[in-house]
């Protein structure tokens, strides 16, 4: 039978496979975007035409109508003619173009197509609003909207946009005529680009799902060698700043090489775009890339802070310890936890927002579903309020030794949901932090000092004078003894007995745990004795008594006296053994 074997990777072969993983993961998404596109763009109604048209389509009584090219929001109408020009058909984007009459589509949209491939810089989906009015806080007029740049030489044209009112009332988004004639008036026109002088001829002319199989071949190659070149560059950086670092704070850099990879892949999201225009990649392809490269710069970063933090809190927590501030551990481990949670979902937020999903949608189905899931899992709300009031109030910190219920150990770690505690027989037991705040909690790490409380049990026949210089000397005793403190000394006759005197001796000791006072606790009983001894008093010690009645009856019949007289005496020296044996 055949088994498996696990080789472990090398530092270089882990970062060149993360590498791979990375470039993979976004040619295999830009596979699924183009799949998802080529399915929306089928679904669209394709057609062209004025107002007129549009109303055909359309229920005039409906005021909040559908646009059926999209066109309802500055998002939809960027993504609407990108995915028009990705499938060659001029006609369908010259919807999204406002044209006069006199206007050639065709040349008109050709020239706009090769303006944004020779230098436009759209705007990512979250910078382009997704709400029909658009965004009132950028400084244009109302109906207005910038959704990005086309540079020409040192000149730059603003991509605006337009909202128009159709007769019915409908609104929809349109490129405003201004755009349209600054770019005519530019005057762009096609030049041999990095990607049409290095392309094999097997690849000219051809399509992947409506896309020019060259430009994605050369997007692949492009982010390829940004990624390398970047890590390359971050490397360099980081063996810098290990160098230099030392001699400017005469301590060691806190940020280990693990943030090397993720700020490389940071790094390459943001040159990204610029390489692809630079090279001459189509528009058609740049726009799925630049999604997806914002889907990757956001993990990356999110990956990148998490590694961050990580370094900020473990240096945190080595001061903590070093300085002797224990109780903030529990409270750093805790807020690491949260920052990282926090940090998750924003991250999280921006990737769907990215992937096209209504954020403001999506946050409010948030509070509804965190309503639900706070109505169904009170449990688990109860354990996270329970572990903030075991964090703030600190019964007890990690390390400490505590009494719980009705079990004990060592505090190992203070968790979002539960508290783990060392047992003495030195198992683990888990309890819930709702639990846990609700308990009676004995911490005895807190303790300042160990209490010294111990009786003496004297004989009754001990003479009165003796007794009491005895009380005295041990009270001098235990307040110059070098174990003891002023805390609270006494010695004290406590009771009177019918068999002992009792004397109740309470000090307290000075020591660094509970080992270190048993050894001391022993040592001040042992010179206790020896002072007791030396006034000679002695220790009263329990003492049992048999009593045999002599006067009990004896038997009638002399024959059977006889016969049980040696059986009695056998009894009672039985009797006899087993009460020594007692007492001893």
């Amino acid at each position: 039978m055949m088994r498996a074997v696990f080789i472990p990777l090398s530092p270089l072969k882990k970062k060149s496979f993360c590498i791979a993983t990375w470039l993979l993961t976004t040619v295999f998404s830009l596979m699924i975007y183009l799949l998802c596109s080529m399915s929306a763009a089928q679904a669209t109604v394709f057609a062209v035409g004025s107002t007129t048209d549009i109303e055909a389509v359309t229920t005039i009584a409906d005021q909040d109508i559908v646009d059926p090219f999209g066109r309802q929001t500055p998002r939809g109408t960027v993504q609407g003619f990108i995915r028009a020009l990705s499938d060659n058909d001029p006609t369908l984007a010259a919807n999204y173009l406002h044209l006069s009459p006199n206007d050639n589509v065709n040349e008109t949209v050709r020239q706009v197509q090769l303006a944004l491939d020779t230098g436009g810089r759209l705007q990512t989906d979250l910078q382009i609003s997704g709400s029909p009015a658009g965004n009132m806080a950028d400084r244009l007029p109302p109906n207005q909207e910038k959704v990005g740049t086309v540079s020409r030489d040192e000149h730059t044209i603003d991509l605006i946009l337009e909202r128009r009112i159709a007769e019915h009332g409908n609104h929809y988004w349109q490129f405003s005529d201004g755009t349209i004639r600054a770019i005519k008036r530019a005057g762009f026109e096609a030049q041999s680009t990095l990607v049409d002088r290095y392309t094999l001829t097997p690849l000219e002319g051809r399509k992947f799902y409506g896309y020019n199989l060259a430009d994605i071949v050369a997007v692949f190659l492009l982010a390829l060698t940004c990624c390398f070149i970047a890590y390359l560059l971050v490397g360099v950086l980081y063996l810098l700043l290990k160098l230099v670092y030392p001699y400017i704070r005469r301590k060691p850099l806190p940020v280990d090489a693990k943030v090397i990879l993720p700020l490389a892949l940071v790094v390459t999201s943001m040159i990204l775009t610029e390489v692809m225009v630079y090279a001459g990649v189509s528009v058609t392809v740049r726009e799925p890339v630049s999604r997806i490269k914002d889907i990757v710069a956001w993990f990356a970063l999110t990956w990148l802070l998490l590694r961050v933090i990580d370094a900020v809190f473990n240096r945190a927590e080595r001061l903590s310890y070093r300085r002797n501030h224990t109780e903030r551990v529990s409270i750093l481990s805790l807020l690491r936890k949260l920052v990282k949670a926090i940090l998750l979902i924003f991250a999280m937020i921006f990737i769907f927002g990215n992937l096209g999903f209504d954020l403001t949608t999506g946050i409010a189905a948030l509070g509804v579903g965190g309503l639900a899931l706070a109505l169904g899992a009170q449990k688990m709300i109860e354990n996270l309020v329970g572990s903030v009031v075991v964090v703030a109030d600190q019964p007890v910190r990690v390390g400490d030794y505590c009494k719980f219920g009705d079990q004990e150990g060592t505090v190992v770690d203070i968790g979002i949901r539960s508290t783990r505690i060392r047992t003495l027989n030195r198992t683990v037991v888990t309890v819930p932090n709702g639990d846990f705040s609700s308990l009676r909690i004995e911490n005895f790490a807190q303790r300042d000092m160990f209490s010294f409380l111990h009786n003496l049990y004297i004989k009754r026949t001990t003479d009165t004078a003796v007794l009491q210089q005895l009380i005295v000397g041990l009270n001098e005793f235990i307040d110059e003894h070098e174990l003891t403190n002023s805390e609270w000394n006494q010695v004290r006759l406590a009771e009177l007995r019918q068999d002992c005197f009792v004397i109740e001796l309470r000090a307290y000791i000075n020591a660094q745990g509970a080992a270190d006072f048993y050894d001391k606790q022993t040592q001040l009983l042992l010179d206790v004795l020896a002072k007791v001894e030396a006034y000679g008093a002695e220790h009263a010690l329990p003492v049992q008594q048999m009593l045999l009645d002599t006067n009990a009856q004896k038997p009638a019949q002399s024959d059977s006296s006889h016969e049980s007289l040696p059986v009695l005496t056998e009894q009672i020296k039985r009797r006899g053994q087993i009460d020594s044996a007692d007492s001893e």
